[in-house]
């Protein structure tokens, strides 16, 4: 049995933007989104099925060249929208027999006040997917060295019970000291005291990222497509 429902998982932007992030979503007809400066995310309400009328509502949420990220198979071809590449993901979730280890990190919450840094940091590892206002979609942490900020993670989607763990990154200065885990189980620790269960996305191709998450317990449970959409006129 999976640890993440294939109802909700299947789709999980559409789920997020119709729950725990409803005051983040613009909405047309059968499609949502994110706010350009929040994620680049958008959602029809039928990934597995998705029709020409579907894609029609979602053209009229975007700007004349602007991308959006959509989970979904067998998109159909659609004037002024045109599928410029793919991302094969997979959903991973930290099972809760897994123990938390204690840690001895000097963890700091991050902000608004914060939210330069942070695009330029996550700028490093996956550019563009963090903006300037993503940190409303959940909370974030950092760790500094002389004032600067060497790694952080936090929180993106947000389903019922299954908070996503994201911005994983540290800067590569920094790598090899443990940061990125310590930030994991920070986030991961308060998701167990509130009873939620800790889950994430990760690019297919990223092994280094996948070999991390399942050293540190997490089992992957699905894989999904992302495509980006493009409104071309």
């Amino acid at each position: 049995m999976s640890d993440l429902p294939e109802d909700l998982f299947a789709n999980p932007v559409w789920h997020a933007l119709n729950t725990k992030h409803r005051h983040l979503a613009s909405w047309s007809g059968s499609a949502c989104r994110y706010p350009a400066n929040v994620a680049p995310f958008a959602a029809v309400e039928t990934p597995g099925a998705a029709s020409l009328h579907d894609l029609h509502d979602l053209h009229e949420l975007l700007e004349t060249g602007e991308s959006v990220w959509l989970i979904g198979t067998g998109l159909p071809q659609t004037a002024g929208l045109s599928f410029e590449s793919t991302l094969p993901c997979m959903q991973m979730v930290l099972p809760a027999d897994i123990e938390v280890p204690a840690s001895n990190a000097e963890i700091v919450k991050l902000s608004e006040a914060n939210a330069a840094e942070m695009v330029s940091l996550t700028d490093i590892a996956f550019p563009g997917f963090f903006r300037p206002c993503t940190w409303r979609m959940g909370s974030y942490y950092g760790i500094r060295f002389d004032g600067n900020l060497a790694a952080m993670a936090g929180e993106r989607l947000q389903l019922e019970g299954y908070p996503e763990i994201s911005g994983v990154c540290t800067h590569p200065a920094f790598r090899g000291r443990g940061l990125a885990a310590a930030l994991i189980w920070h986030v991961v620790r308060a998701h167990r005291r509130d009873g939620l269960v800790s889950w994430l996305h990760v690019g297919s191709a990223n092994r280094n990222a996948i070999e991390l998450y399942l050293k540190l317990g997490f089992r992957s449970v699905r894989e999904v497509t992302l495509h980006r959409v493009v409104r071309t006129d």
